[in-house]
């Protein structure tokens, strides 16, 4: 019998260019999928730790853990908001 566990990417996101690559690489594949996004910042979050977040979003733990869910809708502000606490950017280049 072989035993699987879940993959969580927050463990494996150890380092600040562990996190800006797994970023860049999310965005990169994400497409028009916002969920996918959504996701990978929660893994960021969980990996730098989300009560942090929390104080510098201001924005309660729960809230975040279901925003950041891939499963929740949150606002294009608040997205924003997360990336700036995480020290993240965006960017972006033109299709070919």
């Amino acid at each position: 019998m072989v035993k699987v566990s879940k993959w969580d990417s927050a463990e494996y996101l150890q380092t600040e260019e562990d996190i800006a690559q797994y970023f860049k690489a999310c965005v990169d594949e994400a497409g028009d999928d916002a969920a996918f996004i959504a996701k990978a910042l929660g893994n960021i979050a969980k990996a730098r730790g989300m009560t942090q977040l929390s104080k510098q979003t201001n924005m309660g733990r729960e809230s975040l853990y279901k925003a950041l869910s891939g499963e929740g809708n949150p606002s294009f502000a608040t997205i924003l908001k997360v990336i700036d606490a995480l020290g993240l950017k965006i960017e972006g280049s033109v299709k070919a």
